[in-house]
C-alpha cells in the first residue's frame, strides 16, 4: 500500500511489526472483558469512549513532549488527514466497538469487527495495485473460516442492532488500518498517535454528553465477575487499566506494527485478538472451549503462520504483501519538522 519515500528499506523490520501487532493484540483481548465491567457499571459508550481517547491523546502528548517536540508542528494538509482518520477510524472505531459489547458476547462482536482485514486485503489489491502472493487469500480464509468456529456463530441468537453496529466498527477498523499505514509512513507512530487520538478526542467531547456523568460514579464498587466475582474494586481501578493499557499502549504498539508491515499483514495477525480474548474469557470468566472451538483457534493460528512466513523474494521482505519501492532521487511531496531529520539522514534526496 502507500509507503513514505522517506523512509528507507532497511528502516522496515517485519518482526518488530509482528511481535507489536501480537502484543496489541494480546492487550486488546484483555481490554474486551474490561470493557463489560465498566459500561455495565453505568459508564455510556460514548462516555467510556471519550475517556480512553482523552487518556491516549494526553500520554502520547506527554511522551512526545518529552522525546520529539517536533511532531506538534505539522502543516494543515497533514492535519486534516490526522483529522479524518481520527473522527472515522477511531472515534467511530472505539464508540461502535463498546456500543457492540453492550450488545454481543465479546467473541462475536471481534469476529464481526475483524473481518475487516478482509476489506483491507481488497482495498490493498484493487485500489491501490498492492502486490500480494495467493497464500494472502488463504491465509483470510483460514483466519475467517477458524474465527467463525471459535464464535460458534451458529448456534448465538445475535441481536441485529448489535450485528449491524459491529459491522460499521468493522468499516471503521478497515479505515483505522488503511489510513493508519499512511499516516505513519510519512511520520512516527507517536505523533500520528496524538495527532489522531486528539481529534477523535475531540469530536466525542461534543457527543458524549460528558457533562452528565457523575464523578463519584468512579468511587462506586464493582465486582469483576466470573472466577473474580468476589474481587471488589472501585470503578476507576478497571476505569485505569483499561486508559492505560487498552487504550494508549495498545494503539501506539498497532501504530508502530503499520511502521513496518502493510495495513493487510498487521490486520491478519492483529486477528489474533479474538483468540486472547477467548482465553481471557476462560481463565477469568470461566467460559470454556469446546473441541470444535479449540480446532478454530488452531485454523486462525494456521492462518497467521502464514502471514508471518510469507516471503517476497525481490524486496527481501518477510511481509505478506510486497510493498511498492520509491526510487531514491524522487522529490518528497511535502517538508515538515517531523520529518527534517529523516531528510538529513538521506543525502540522496536534494535539498
Amino acid at each position: 500500500m502507500i509507503r513514505s519515500r522517506f523512509m528507507e528499506r532497511d528502516s522496515i523490520k517485519p518482526r518488530i511489526g509482528y511481535v507489536c501487532a501480537l502484543l496489541s493484540a494480546l492487550l486488546f483481548g484483555i481490554n474486551g472483558s474490561l470493557t463489560k465491567v465498566v459500561v455495565h457499571a453505568g459508564l455510556t459508550a460514548a462516555q467510556f469512549t471519550l475517556f480512553r481517547l482523552v487518556s491516549a491523546s494526553v500520554i502520547a502528548g506527554v511522551v512526545l513532549l518529552l522525546v520529539d517536540r517536533r511532531g506538534f508542528a505539522v502543516g494543515w494538509r497533514r492535519l486534516s488527514q490526522f483529522a479524518l482518520l481520527g473522527v472515522t477510524g477511531m472515534a467511530l472505531l472505539q464508540f461502535t466497538y463498546a456500543r457492540a459489547l453492550e450488545l454481543l458476547p465479546v467473541g462475536i462482536t471481534l469476529l464481526i469487527q475483524h473481518s475487516a482485514v478482509l476489506l483491507v486485503a481488497l482495498i490493498a489489491y484493487f485500489f491501490f495495485h498492492e502486490k500480494v502472493k495467493p497464500r494472502l487469500w488463504v491465509s483470510i480464509g483460514c483466519v475467517l473460516l477458524g474465527l467463525a468456529v471459535v464464535a460458534q456463530v451458529w448456534q448465538s441468537d445475535l441481536n441485529p442492532v448489535g450485528v449491524l453496529v459491529a459491522v460499521a466498527a468493522a468499516l471503521s477498523l478497515t479505515i483505522y488500518f488503511v489510513g493508519g499505514e499512511h499516516a505513519v509512513g510519512k511520520t512516527s507512530p507517536l505523533v500520528a498517535l496524538f495527532w489522531t487520538m486528539s481529534f477523535a478526542a475531540a469530536f466525542w467531547l461534543i457527543f458524549s454528553a460528558w457533562w452528565e456523568i457523575d464523578p463519584g460514579l468512579l468511587a462506586h464498587t464493582v465486582a469483576l465477575t466470573g472466577h473474580l466475582n468476589s474481587v471488589v474494586v472501585p470503578l476507576w481501578v478497571p476505569v485505569g487499566w483499561n486508559l492505560a493499557f487498552g487504550s494508549f499502549l495498545p494503539f501506539y504498539l498497532s501504530f508502530i506494527s503499520l511502521k513496518h508491515l502493510s495495513a493487510t499483514t498487521a490486520g491478519i495477525v492483529g486477528c489474533s485478538e479474538v483468540i486472547f480474548a477467548f482465553l481471557v474469557a476462560w481463565l477469568w470468566l470461566g467460559e470454556e472451549l469446546d473441541l470444535a472451538q479449540l480446532l478454530g483457534a488452531g485454523v486462525v493460528l494456521v492462518g497467521i503462520v502464514l502471514a508471518q512466513t510469507a516471503r517476497v523474494p525481490r524486496s527481501g521482505s518477510n511481509d505478506l504483501a510486497e510493498k511498492p519501492r520509491v526510487a531514491a532521487s524522487e522529490e518528497p511531496e511535502e517538508f515538515s519538522d517531523a520529518n527534517l531529520g529523516t531528510l538529513e539522514r538521506l543525502p540522496q534526496v536534494r535539498d
